[in-house]
């Protein structure tokens, strides 16, 4: 077995860096056969689901509404006691290891009050980061950092009652990084929060996985996000995983292997449906055999048309997703 230690340039001296060091040894999240079954009819929301989330990545956790998404990161938060599988963060079983699990992550949930509204946003993350273990000093250190960045500093002594739906979110946000923790759990962290933020929070998941080795699980219903972001993603449909791959693979899997999109300067040849833009036109064609693309290029160059460049169609997360999330009976 390989082990991987990350060690900071000056260890011993520095105790934040001492407090962030990994050990690649496991996944920092592992759900195995996960299964929550309600009432007397035996509905079963997640359906034996097993999931490995590798030390520093971010990963995608995708469904549509009532597909078990929820449910599944509430165990996983330990906020719900599953029927039957098991959940480890860090290493540590949630359901035995309940307090050692819960040190390892910070969590915003969708839907859920994330913060005190009656506190102001300085007395909330003091408050957390205190509950997280976190001295006074230490506390007081990474609450201004955080705000600061976040653009909270000069509202820092309001009551976050008071804040607009995305500057609660920004707090929400700041309450789950406070102690810096090993694994962030972010259910639709930028609801509500306009383009400059939404921005900052997708520069925020990246520097956190890439530069500080940070574990995330992001669920979302901004696939742009999600591509931009995730190294894996993962989708569930009425319960069960329907997709759990590298997102450049799983996006592989559904090109359209018969279509390319050609440019080329000027107008298109006749009979080619074209964009033209800044004197470049831009069309697809379908072939039924790869080898087909010879005869198309053969054209293009006997009708002295410049050929700028010839790729096949790529599906962006959103068309693989609605495919995957597509009932059988809409196939």
């Amino acid at each position: 077995m390989t082990y991987v230690i990350h060690l900071g340039t000056d260890l011993q001296a520095d105790e934040q860096s001492h407090r962030r060091l990994r050990i690649e040894e496991t996944d920092m999240i592992e759900i195995e056969a996960l299964t929550k079954v309600y009432g007397s009819a035996q509905v079963r929301a997640v359906d034996d689901v097993s999931l490995h989330v590798p030390a520093g990545s971010v990963f995608g956790f995708l469904g549509p509404n009532g597909a078990g998404k929820t449910t599944t990161i509430k165990m996983l938060a330990g906020l719900l006691a599953p029927t039957s599988g098991r959940v480890r963060l860090g290493g540590f079983d949630v359901a035995r290891q309940r307090s050692a699990a819960m040190a390892q992550f910070g969590a915003v949930l969708e839907g859920s009050r994330n913060v005190y509204w009656t506190l102001s946003a300085w007395d909330n993350l003091m408050y957390f980061g205190r509950l997280k273990g976190l001295r006074k000093g230490e506390a007081r250190v990474r609450a201004r950092e955080l705000l600061t960045r976040l653009g909270l500093w000069e509202r820092r002594d309001d009551k976050v009652g008071a804040f607009s739906r995305g500057m609660q979110q920004k707090v929400a946000i700041a309450t789950a990084l406070i102690a810096d923790p090993a694994i962030v759990l972010l259910d639709e962290p930028t609801l509500g929060l306009d383009v400059e933020a939404t921005r900052t929070v997708r520069d925020w998941i990246a520097e956190l996985a890439r530069e500080q080795g940070t574990t995330i699980l992001l669920t979302t219903h901004q696939l742009d996000v999600v591509q931009e972001l995730c190294d894996r993603v993962a989708v569930i449909r009425q319960g069960r995983l329907v997709a759990d791959l590298p997102t450049r693979e799983l996006l592989a899997r559904f090109r359209e292997r018969d279509t390319y999109e050609i440019r080329v300067e000027g107008a298109a040849p006749a009979g080619f449906d074209a964009v033209i833009r800044e004197g470049v036109a831009t069309f697809s064609v379908r072939v039924s055999d790869p080898s087909e693309v010879y005869d198309v290029v053969e054209r293009l160059r006997a009708e002295g048309v410049v050929l700028e460049s010839m790729a096949q169609v790529q599906p962006g997360l959103e068309d693989v997703f609605l495919s995957l999330v597509k009932e059988p009976s809409d196939a």
